[in-house]
């Protein structure tokens, strides 16, 4: 795929979808005031709490906790990546996905897709002909069912096996495909996999994109994997997702990742069926994300060897940036000289099921490895553990997540959270000692602020009513920032809906917090509606104005004021004495 989707067609998309009829062709509904109901797609619940608001176009799970627009509905209940989403829904509505330089990406990709079907099933044919690679596999522990559940094949060690299957016309797609290799200096391409027990891997929606090879001949490249290709990217792929999805057809509690195919075979075949492997390479942000859109829990298996623990090591580094919310990483180290493929099958299930219970917590390999390093036994090793632990910690995002994780370093460390941060050791500002006094007032706006922006999301024809929108923006209560924002928004965007919007916030902690006000569902109607916003924002602007009004009477006291300070401390009195603030029905 070329270039990332343009925010303004993700925009349009949802805009040309409504999220009622996408879902009540998914999950019966029945109307609920503005609001329709049913029971949750994503838990067994018998009463039901599962909430689509089409004025917000907007989806709420109060069973399971999941919530957003359409394209997240599809993520969550088709089990799709963020892309695939958009691609189903644009394909839903008759569009085009567009890619940023003006190039059309379809996702679809006939030609190299129908070349990696005519590979697979070359290869499955290829392994019920040959008795070789069945005694291999059932050597190793794969049943017959297992092998054809994964879709194992069989490469022949012959050059041209494959490449005979394909015509003159289609041999393009092939190479395209990373299947056949084009002969330098000209001729018919060749075999990429020859001699090797074959892995198809699958996309999200059970396409096969790529293949990795296991050799069964005398070939020191034990495994062999296909090239990058506009189908597969092995920085963001991952072996038996698709199928430990299928096995889970739910949302998956945990996914365990590890390092082999054959891991992952066994592993599945051994009742552990949320295994997955990376694809030969160390895991990455994409894997990442990948997985937690997947899962709240992921845990990690490696060899209990040098090789192991800097592997792990890697996959903390990348891990520590992802971790918010309800996220959690683990770790789970296996026994010298074992697998997952060979213990599982040493020990059963149900022991390597326990050893996955007993995965040791990120925070804690994090404080056990930086003590390692940093002995945090003297003055000197605390300050060297208390120096290697900070740039690990500035990586986290914030949250309670962070907060604990900071407690933890800190009294590992023998000092207070607040000496352990780096912000404890710049001195005090003036700012925030001269501003706290007008910290117990903007405490009061909260309500204000939060019933404003409800109202607002619920109708966002309401903006065209905001007034003094700049100067609101201007002051430093906490969540009017979120509320200029978003009024500005659709200032500038009139027809949107809530969930336009919050695509546009995705990812952030203004689309969090945003969530957290849809969330909430409103029983007024639209006048009252337009009553609370008026309401809310002539409070938060007299608030404001009262502020200035006592900063300009303080600043009289002990210097003269200017003409222009003058001229608006009196402009401030008439409007505060003419204007007195409307009480809400």
């Amino acid at each position: 795929m070329s270039g990332r989707i343009p925010d303004r067609f993700i925009q349009d998309l949802l805009a040309r979808t409504d999220i009622l009829e996408l879902i009540a062709a998914r999950v019966e509904l029945k109307r609920a005031g503005k609001e329709w109901k049913g029971c949750s797609p994503f838990t067994h619940e018998k009463t039901p709490s599962f909430f689509v608001s089409p004025t917000k176009q907007m989806y709420f799970d109060f069973s399971s906790g999941k919530n957003g627009n359409a394209i997240g509905f599809m993520m969550e209940h088709d089990r799709l990546s963020f892309v695939d989403a958009v691609e189903a829904l644009a394909q839903m509505a008759g569009l085009e996905v567009p890619r940023e330089g003006g190039q059309i990406d379809r996702l679809v990709l006939e030609g190299p897709l129908d070349a990696l079907a005519v590979s697979q099933r070359y290869f499955r044919d290829q392994l019920r002909q040959s008795p070789e690679s069945q005694a291999y596999l059932r050597e190793r522990g794969v049943t017959a069912e297992t092998a054809q559940g994964f879709g194992l094949g069989f490469a022949p060690d012959r050059w041209d096996g494959l490449a005979a299957h394909f015509t003159p016309a289609t041999v393009a797609h092939a190479v395209s495909a990373g299947m056949l290799i084009e002969r330098e200096g000209g001729g018919r391409p060749y075999d990429r996999f020859r001699g090797r027990i074959m892995f198809p891997i699958r996309d999200s929606r059970g396409r096969v994109i790529a293949y990795g090879g296991r050799t069964v001949i005398k070939d020191p490249a034990k495994y062999l994997n296909s090239p990058e290709t506009p189908l597969f990217h092995k920085g963001r792929e991952l072996y038996g997702l698709f199928e430990a999805k299928a096995a889970r057809k739910a949302a998956l509690p945990q996914v365990l990742v590890v390092e082999g195919y054959m891991d992952v075979v066994m592993l599945h075949q051994a009742g552990v069926t949320d295994a997955v492997a990376t694809l030969g390479t160390a895991t990455t942000r994409d894997h990442l994300q990948r997985l937690f859109r997947e899962t709240p829990r992921i845990v990690f298996c490696f060899d209990g060897d040098a090789a192991g623990g800097r592997a792990a090591w890697r996959a903390l580094e990348q891990a520590l940036p992802e971790l918010h919310g309800a996220r959690e990483c683990r770790f789970m180290f296996l026994p010298q000289g074992h697998d997952p493929d060979s213990l599982v099958q040493v020990e059963g299930s149900d022991a390597f099921q326990q050893r996955i219970k007993a995965a040791t917590p990120l925070s804690t390999y994090l404080i056990d490895a930086l003590s390692e390093q940093a002995p945090p036994t003297s003055i000197e090793g605390r300050a060297r553990f208390v120096a290697l632990a900070q740039p690990h910690l500035k990586r986290v995002p914030e949250g309670p997540f962070k907060l604990l994780l900071t407690d933890a370093l800190a009294a590992t460390a023998r000092l207070s959270a607040e000496q352990f941060t780096d912000e404890a050791a710049a001195p005090p500002r003036v700012a925030a000692t001269t501003a706290a006094p007008r910290s117990g007032r903007a405490g009061g706006q909260t309500p204000i602020i939060k019933g404003a922006l409800r109202a607002l999301l619920e109708k966002p024809a309401l903006a065209e009513r905001a007034q003094h929108v700049d100067a609101l923006a201007a002051a430093s209560l906490p969540g009017l920032g979120i509320l200029t924002r978003a009024i500005d928004y659709f200032q500038n965007h009139p027809d949107a809906t809530a969930a336009q919007l919050l695509e546009s916030w995705r990812d952030s902690k203004e689309g969090e917090a945003l969530m957290r006000v849809m969330a909430e569902p409103s029983l007024l109607d639209d006048d009252a509606l337009a009553r609370e916003f008026d309401d809310a924002l002539h409070r938060l602007w007299r608030g404001i104005q009262r502020s200035r009004y006592t900063d300009l009477l303080n600043a009289s006291t002990t210097r003269d004021l200017s003409d222009a300070e003058h001229q608006e401390l009196n402009a401030i009195m008439r409007d505060l004495n003419a204007r007195p603030a409307p009480r809400a029905e």
